[in-house]
């Protein structure tokens, strides 16, 4: 049994160290990815246990993957290596002109099979599933079948069996074929789940506003129970099915990098919700955990534990503990 699962892809990240496009870049870092694999190392990392549903390559980057999981307390029983494909990969950087982050992936649809999109009904456990206490899923896993299908129906199995399901949908639109496509699946998943947490770009993308209140009023129509829109240096937004709601602004930190910023994020709020706390110290915990990502390269690198979590509540003035 384990507290939290996540449900998706599991990727290698190439981080450019140098302010400039991925044309001119030289210098890259290589370092863990796959939104939910960073966030259940978030959740580990501050002592709840955690477990990863995925697939990776047969091949030295999935051979690090699951290296850094349980490197990590996270337990990689249900990590399926797929024989005959690749682990995807993707090359990030923010672009020196805007500041805006880049991605280049190497999965599908730009090349041949990669083994995240090869996770079947058959590698799935549901025993492990009907124990978690939180399943979260990532929409990137959706983009390509197989794996689509298999992550839509443990997701209504979660949901039947007192699972709560936390749905992120880490819009990545160069791995979909179409936006229509993005929207469909999206909007089919968020009627089996009990939370999201969206970016404000993705609210937009969604929803058709930048009114991050609108938004969220809008994605509870689904049958959500909590809405998260993530405002990036303003902080966070959180509404509740019952109108309850709070704006929580961000911590001041110095960012190095964006990147797993939100997976960090989702895992403060997960874990917020695991201690009980109310919907504003989640937050308040969320956006703590999303500023210490950004101040290091790498999605993991400065996700913290516990000691160092309530070690920067306690500096930034919030009597708040893990």
């Amino acid at each position: 049994m384990v507290d939290v699962i996540g449900l998706g892809e599991a990727i290698i990240d190439f981080i450019a160290l140098d302010n400039v496009s991925l044309r001119d870049a030289t210098r890259f870092m290589k370092s863990f990815g796959g939104a939910p694999m960073n966030t259940l190392i978030g959740v580990s990392r501050l002592g709840f246990s955690s477990g990863a549903i995925t697939a990776v390559g047969e091949d030295p980057f999935g051979e690090y993957i699951v290296k850094i999981l349980r490197e990590n307390c996270v337990d990689t029983s249900n990590v399926q290596v797929k024989r005959g494909f690749r682990t995807p990969l993707a090359f990030i950087t923010n672009e020196p002109n805007t500041g805006e982050r880049r991605f280049l992936f190497y999965r599908n649809p730009h090349l041949s099979s990669t083994a995240d999109t090869h996770l079947s009904i058959e590698d799935m456990d549901f025993n492990y599933l009907r124990n978690a206490k939180v399943l979260h899923v990532s929409g990137f896993s959706l983009s390509y079948n197989t794996t689509r299908e298999t992550v839509l129906k443990a997701v209504k199995f979660a949901r039947e069996n007192g699972v709560r399901v936390f749905f992120d949908p880490t819009l990545r639109p160069e791995v979909w074929d179409s936006e229509e496509e993005i929207r469909k699946v999206t909007y089919t998943i968020l009627k089996e789940c009990d939370i999201a947490s969206f970016s404000t770009e993705e609210a937009e993308f969604f929803f058709g506003t930048t009114d991050y209140e609108k938004a969220a009023s809008l994605a509870l129509n689904f049958g959500l129970k909590i809405v998260c829109i993530k405002l990036g240096s303003k902080g966070a937004f959180s509404m509740t099915v019952d109108g309850v709601s709070v704006l929580e602004p961000a911590f001041k930190v110095k960012a190095v990098d964006t990147t797993g910023a939100g997976d960090g994020w989702n895992a403060g709020f997960i874990v917020g919700m695991l201690k009980n706390f109310g919907l504003r110290d989640s937050v308040r915990i969320a956006n703590a955990l999303g500023a210490l990502v950004v101040t290091k390269h790498g999605a993991i690198t400065a996700l913290p534990y516990k000691g160092e979590l309530n070690r920067f509540l306690e500096y930034n003035g919030l009597n708040l503990r893990i």
